[in-house]
């Protein structure tokens, strides 16, 4: 997937997770995860972010991520929210039908 502009998902609200990206032209994914749960769940979080962005085949992208105690499918449905946005790509197929 290309990136063509910055894009964001999500909010500041307990149980979610704001979720930004900003297209590159290379150097892979760099990821600033800040989470009030980073010691118990960090590298879970990180996890899921880079996992969803791998489906999507986006290879390069500064990701910014403030998370506020979001579950995974929170986070992979911000991640591809945004990712979809700054591709500007719509009437996406989301799940089987």
């Amino acid at each position: 997937m290309e990136l063509i502009k910055t894009a964001a998902a999500g909010t500041m609200e307990s149980g979610d997770i704001m979720v930004t990206i900003d297209p590159r032209e290379s150097g892979g994914i760099t990821l600033d995860l800040t989470s009030n749960v980073m010691q118990q769940f960090g590298r879970q979080i990180e996890a899921v972010i880079r996992e969803t962005l791998g489906e999507l085949g986006v290879e390069h992208a500064d990701v910014q991520a403030v998370d506020r105690g979001a579950l995974d499918c929170t986070v992979r449905a911000r991640v591809s929210a945004a990712a979809f946005r700054a591709a500007q790509r719509e009437n996406e197929q989301w799940g089987e039908t």
